[in-house]
């Protein structure tokens, strides 16, 4: 079994390292890159190799290579030359090249080996000559084996037959199979048509040549067929193969037999096979790509016919890549080092170690037992590389680490006591002592310039590792501490002052509140502290720290350690702490803040069942924000409303514990939303989403049209004029209207049917409507579902006739130079109605489009015509009108406008002056 490198370890178990260990900089050689297995094709005289090899360390690494264990003079090779740590071979030759190469890296700090790597040549020689193979003779239906022999080679081979003459290749099947591992053709059962000549046909994957077998005949028996016969494993996988981690593993299993066998896998276990598992060459060959440790375990061939079956088993075994644990050791002069190897595998493998690439002998302080390693006393001539050596027949593999021994006075250049070390009266203080020794430094201690005893008592206790403790300190115990450090190299010392300072107290805490969103609040923070202290402040809101730069809004903070929130919103419930940190010790302060606000929206408002005017509704409760939710309310929207409304359910009051209502009062046939609002001690919340679009059933119309009236029209005609109904009191489709009608005092109604919803207007036209006669006038709605109700019985009159007789007596006078007035003799009686006069005029010589008119309703019998030209001649005829329109015109007249009235210049002022003569 190949060695499984579980783990190779060194480990230092002895005392402690150095005080100051971790800052020691270890500087040997390490490896980065080591030589790796190289096979190369052979008939590539121009060819070049390269080995690589890297380490680093402090100075940069040289390097040397050996091959068979022999170093490798590179002095006078033209051959070969290092380019950094890496052998550059040019020219390969097979007999001086090929071997086991090994680097090895050195420094001033030491030399360390890497692992072994090969060099070989890939190469395929040619068949041995002969002239031909001898003949396979086999009976019909017998399972035969051809085998290959293939020639010396080195590399990964690739075999094929060839059938009687190229490039005719046998194809593989149930019944025919070429092993990769032997290169044999392998037929489970012989037909006829197999007969003939076959070749092996050689691949070397590397060197990618080909040579050719002589040919082997294959020739039938004459003495019968074979009979039936269970199969015959001939090809199967060794008992137990190991595979690296991520590896492509393939099984081979083919067998004979008549009939030809079938082949299936599995695992023992019963684990079934993964995707990746895939069979190939008719179930012959069992592939495992990127082979991990679940793919371990026991793998099963069968082979089965009606004869019977056979199997094959075989363990699959894992190993993982090589690993290597380095771990340098510090240990100060004097010191001793036991170091210990370890790895497994099979069998099990023998130790060695070396020190800067060669074998440390047991002697004296030096001991080997068992793979550990001792040295007892170091001294600074112990200080090197180290490697320890697990090697079995599988292979192996080196394991480095540096040794440095230190030798060094104290120093308290890395750690010096704190100059100013301030304490709480009553607290303990720890006076660490840690100079950087080799060997380790013995430490006392002085106060002042009296030294303290080692000694322990009640309060003061000095340990063995320098520290000093005083537990309870007072007032008395400040002052000036002085360590003193020693060992055999020399002395050092640090001092540093000890100050003790009263406790800090909170004189004033926040407390527990509820608060209203919106408005602010302070929590104070206030304390009592030594002056000697350096205080600071800070805020926590649930787990955090309060950042007072990022959310200046809201979160302010006072100089002495208060804490403003303004405008508090519902996030900002929760634990506030207030921690106040001084030189010795840290001290904190809470409060839980209750924010009180509206409640949060409902949630997942559904309509559970919808009727014609009611739906049931349901929703869950969104956050009560610090207040319990007392109601709800119940909101819907439809196409024709404007925004939400409130709607009427049962309950007509819904309190916070009922999360189910039914809306009541809605239209039929009409796509609803609803939505959800809650209500708490504090005010209205914000609504819930709304719920899905949701039609009430259709019903028949239960809203009658409103304004009926009507009147007018043309001789003949019954005008009938209403307000059509609103789409959303129409209550479902195919709605419109029924127009019904009968003459006042008769019984019977006359009816119309109009289906278009939006139609405002009916004319009934018949030759035998007296003019001017009243109806009865009525109109209902209806749709697919029934008829509703008719509106209230309205009386319209049908059209009338326009008067048929002019008037009489017409005659006009001049008013002024702008109007003239008109006088006729009223109607005593005509057989149609009047409504009024209409008067009209036109110039003496203008054009007839040119005609004004002036119409007066009522029972007039004169008007005045206005706007007229002066002194200009006019024509004047009056005739009768109702709503039928204007009747016959009088016989025209005539008058004339006066002139507009003289205007005369004014003069200037005139003075005269008279005088008497004498």
């Amino acid at each position: 079994m190949m060695l499984l490198w579980k783990q190779l370890v060194l480990l230092s178990i002895i005392g402690c390292l150095a005080a100051y260990a971790q800052d020691v900089l270890f500087q040997g050689p390490r490896w980065r890159t080591e030589p790796s297995d190289l096979i190369l094709p052979i008939n590539s005289p121009d060819q070049e190799a390269t080995i690589r090899c890297e380490a680093e360390g402090n100075p940069a690494p040289r390097y040397r290579w050996s091959l068979n264990g022999t170093l490798i003079d590179l002095g006078g090779d033209y051959r070969r030359h290092m380019s950094g740590g890496n052998l550059i071979i040019n020219r390969l030759d097979r007999d001086q090249d090929t071997g086991i190469y090994q680097c090895t890296a050195f420094n001033t700090w030491g030399s360390v080996l890497s692992r072994r790597g090969s060099l070989q040549f890939a190469y395929l020689d040619n068949f041995k000559a002969q002239t031909t193979r001898s003949a396979v003779n086999v009976r019909e239906g017998q399972g035969v084996v051809l085998l290959c022999g293939p020639p010396m080679h080195s590399g990964e081979l690739i075999f094929a037959w060839i059938f009687n003459e190229y490039p005719h290749f046998v194809q593989q099947d149930s019944r025919r199979f070429i092993s990769q591992e032997t290169g044999s053709l392998y037929i489970a059962k012989v037909e006829p048509s197999d007969v003939g000549n076959y070749t092996c046909v050689v691949n070397n994957s590397i060197t990618k040549g080909k040579v050719l077998s002589s040919p082997t005949p294959l020739v039938l028996r004459n003495d019968g067929a074979m009979g039936e016969y269970e199969p015959k494993i001939e090809v199967h996988f060794p008992e137990t193969v190991p595979a690296a981690k991520g590896s492509t593993v393939k099984l081979e299993c083919f067998a004979l037999g008549n009939p030809v066998p079938e082949i299936s896998w599995r695992r023992t276990s019963g684990v079934p096979f993964p995707s990746k598992v895939k069979m190939k060459n008719s179930n012959a060959v069992l592939e495992i790509s990127n082979f991990q440790q679940e793919d371990t375990g026991t793998y099963e061939c069968m082979a089965e016919n009606s004869r019977g079956k056979n199997a094959a088993r075989g363990r699959i075994s894992f190993h993982g890549k090589r690993s290597i644990t380095m771990i340098d050791g510090a240990l100060s002069i004097e010191e001793n080092l036991f170091w210990e190897c370890k790895a497994n595998g099979k069998p099990k493998p023998s130790y060695s170690w070396l020190k800067n690439g060669n074998n440390l002998i047991t002697e004296g302080r030096v001991q080997i037992e068992n793979g550990a390693l001792s040295i007892a006393a170091l001294n600074l001539s112990d200080a090197g590389m180290y490697q320890c050596v697990a090697e079995n027949k599988h292979g192996i593999i080196y394991s480095s680490a540096e040794l440095m021994v230190l030798a060094s006075p104290p120093s308290f250049s890395k750690n010096p006591l704190k100059a100013l070390l301030k304490a709480r009266s009553g607290t303990e203080v720890a006076l660490e002592c840690k100079p950087q020794a080799s060997p380790r430094a013995i430490s006392l201690w002085k106060k002042g310039n009296d030294i303290l005893v080692c000694y322990s008592s009640h309060r003061i206790s000095l340990y063995p590792n320098g520290t000093l403790k005083i537990a309870n300190v007072t007032r008395r115990d400040a002052g000036s501490y002085t360590c003193i450090a020693k060992n055999q190299f020399g002395t050092a010392s640090t001092t540093g002052k000890l100050l003790i300072t009263e406790p800090t107290r909170i004189t004033q805490r926040p407390t527990n509140m509820e608060i209203i969103v919106g408005e602010s609040i302070v929590l104070p923070c206030q304390i009592t502290s030594d002056p000697a202290l350096d205080v600071s402040f800070s805020w926590a809101f649930n787990g955090q720290l309060i950042d007072f730069h990022g959310d200046i809004d809201h979160f302010d903070r006072s100089v002495t350690g208060d804490l403003m929130i303004r405008n508090i919103q519902l996030n900002h419930g929760g634990k506030y702490v207030c921690v106040i940190n001084t030189d010795v010790e840290t001290l904190s302060a809470s409060a839980i803040l209750v924010v009180k606000g509206p409640p949060g929206p409902p949630d997942a408002v559904a309509v559970e069942e919808i009727t014609d005017s009611t739906a049931q509704l349901s929703w869950s409760p969104g956050r009560d924000n610090g207040s319990p939710i007392t109601g709800y309310i119940i909101q819907a929207r439809t196409p024709f409303t404007v925004g939400w409304q409130a709607v009427d359910t049962v309950p007509e009051v819904i309190n916070g514990n009922t999360l189910t209502a039914t809306v009541v009062g809605l239209n039929a046939w009409v796509e609803y939303e609803f939505r959800v609002v809650a209500r708490n001690g504090v005010g209205v919340g914000e609504p819930s989403p709304a719920s899905a679009k949701t039609r009430t059933e259709d019903a028949m119309p239960d809203t009658a049209p409103t304004d009926v009236g009507g009147g007018g029209g043309t001789k003949s005609e019954l005008v009938i004029t209403w307000e059509p109904v609103p789409e959303e009191l129409q209550n479902g489709e195919g709605f419109g209207y029924i127009i019904a009608f009968r003459p006042l005092g008769a019984v019977t109604w006359t009816r119309a049917v109009i289906s278009t919803p939006g139609v405002a207007q009916y004319i009934f036209r018949n030759d035998t409507i007296p003019p001017f006669s009243p109806f009865h006038v009525k109109v209902g709605a209806y749709n697919n579902r029934g008829e509703g109700p008719f509106s209230s019985i309205a009386t319209v009159f049908s059209a009338e006739e326009v008067p048929s007789e002019a008037p009489k007596s017409v005659w006009g006078r001049s008013v002024s130079a702008a109007q003239i007035e008109v006088i006729w003799a009223a109607f005593p009686a005509t057989p149609e109605r009047v409504l009024g006069y209409e008067v009209r005029f036109s110039p003496y010589d203008t054009k007839p489009d040119t005609v004004g008119k002036v119409r007066i309703s009522g029972n007039y019998s004169a008007v005045n015509v206005t706007g007229l030209k002066a002194n200009t001649q006019y024509y004047l005829a009056v005739c009768a009108f109702n709503t039928a329109g204007t009747g016959p015109q009088s016989t025209p007249i005539n008058a004339t406008t006066k002139n507009l009235p003289m205007t005369y210049p004014l003069l200037p002022n005139l003075s005269f002056s008279c005088s008497t003569l004498s």
